[in-house]
């Protein structure tokens, strides 16, 4: 794997044998802060340049375990950002009507549009790991989703849509420490819950589950960054330059104004 932590389509990996820490690859804290810094600024501009064209469309997939950072990650790499051209959207347990449909129906009202980016807190992936761990469908539900997902992000990308996936891949031990930390301030209580306890028992049932949902889902045209997260500097630097370079080659331009060379202004 390069050190983008970039999957390749079909070849095979072992979750467990990816890290998890990232200060192997970048040891200098300040060094990753100020390169952070730096890059965020490039992101900044970008985006505000993929706003004013109002052509392209990028899509940013976050997926983890509990207290696996996401939100962490889209408040320190999307700060400063213009909030008209970015939405979040976060999927928790579908409604009464989103069941009435299927399970990609929901998904779609939300990819962006032209000109935005849309970032997924959760996604449609829950639907080939929660359902699968909990047993809440049967595989021959969740295991046809696979492709159903990958032909969704086909035609996504067909009409003008790049998207990013990304897991962020934390550690039991971190995990433990994460949780611990929210119980210890009283302040952060509103982001525990005991079922995510429970979660935390079926950690290997999980674990294959991304690990397959990740082969299986890994494309040319949505491939998937496993990216260590057990470091937030860390966590937070690769994911804004793998989102800066991808905007670089998207190339976003101002469109040409009007001829404003006889205006005067009284």
């Amino acid at each position: 794997m390069s050190p983008t932590h970039k999957l390749e389509a079909g070849r095979p990996f072992q979750l467990s044998a990816l890290p998890t820490q990232g200060k192997q690859f970048h040891p200098d804290r300040d060094q990753a802060e100020a390169e952070f810094k730096a890059l965020r600024r490039e992101f900044i501009e970008l985006q505000t340049r993929l706003y004013a064209e109002g052509k392209q469309k990028l899509l940013i997939v976050f997926q983890a375990m509990d207290a696996g950072g996401k939100d962490g990650t889209i408040r320190n790499v999307f700060r400063g950002v213009n909030p008209q051209g970015v939405r979040v959207h976060s999927f928790k347990v579908p409604s009464k009507e989103e069941l009435a449909h299927d399970f990609l129906w929901r998904i779609h009202q939300d990819v962006p549009a032209q000109g935005m980016i849309g970032v997924f807190n959760r996604s449609h992936y829950e639907d080939v790991l929660v359902v699968r761990v909990h047993n809440i469908v049967p595989e021959t539900v969740w295991r046809p989703r696979y492709e159903q997902i990958n032909n969704f992000e086909k035609l996504l990308t067909d009409t003008g849509t790049t998207i990013l996936k990304f897991f962020l891949h934390i550690s039991p031990e971190e995990q433990k420490e994460r949780f611990q930390a929210r119980l210890d301030d009283p302040s952060k209580h509103w982001k525990f819950s005991v079922e995510d306890l429970e979660k935390r028992k079926f950690w290997g049932d999980y674990m294959a589950a991304y690990e397959e949902m990740l082969q299986q889902c890994t494309t040319s045209w949505a491939p998937w960054y496993v990216i260590p997260a057990n470091q937030k500097r860390y966590r937070n630097l690769t994911i804004t330059r793998t989102i800066v370079d991808t905007l670089k080659e998207m190339n976003p331009q101002y469109p040409p104004g009007e001829d404003l060379s006889g205006i005067v202004i009284d």
